[in-house]
């Protein structure tokens, strides 16, 4: 499975290990992803989904609702 976010679609990015001498290697900054349950009232159902720390922050703002209403209209099958 692909290490990226299922409502966002975002995922990993490249960068370097910069040492102290400042000797460049290259590293991937990883997504702090959790599989996470969420029961969305409008359809009466449990949805489990791949989503990042900062999406799960999202969705305890906006709603799950909104959230799944704005992947769709991005076009990502939730």
């Amino acid at each position: 499975m692909a290490k990226k976010d299922q409502l966002t679609g975002k995922g990993p990015v490249a960068g370097n290990h910069v040492s102290h001498a400042h000797n460049k290697a290259k590293r991937r900054f990883e997504l702090n992803l959790q599989k996470k349950r969420f029961f969305v009232p409008e359809e009466d159902r449990w949805v489990t989904l791949r989503v990042s720390a900062k999406t799960i922050k999202t969705i305890n703002k906006n709603g799950i609702t909104a959230v799944l209403k704005d992947a769709r209209a991005n076009g990502i099958n939730v």
